[in-house]
């Protein structure tokens, strides 16, 4: 949360998306995201969870 922070305000105070990469150790495409959302978005599940084929018979 700090670095997303950081990030954010370094780019907005001028830096470039692509030297804040290289200065923070990050992707751009990170960069970009991080300048995407206000807050973090955190992890989202892609696909439902998937049972077990044993669920039906499990007591």
């Amino acid at each position: 949360m700090e670095l997303y922070l950081k990030v954010r305000v370094a780019c907005d105070g001028g830096m470039s998306q692509r030297e804040a990469a290289r200065h923070f150790g990050i992707s751009r495409d990170t960069v970009r995201k991080m300048m995407a959302y206000s807050v973090p978005p955190g992890y989202r599940r892609q696909a439902p969870v998937r049972r077990p084929k044993l669920d039906a018979f499990i007591a």
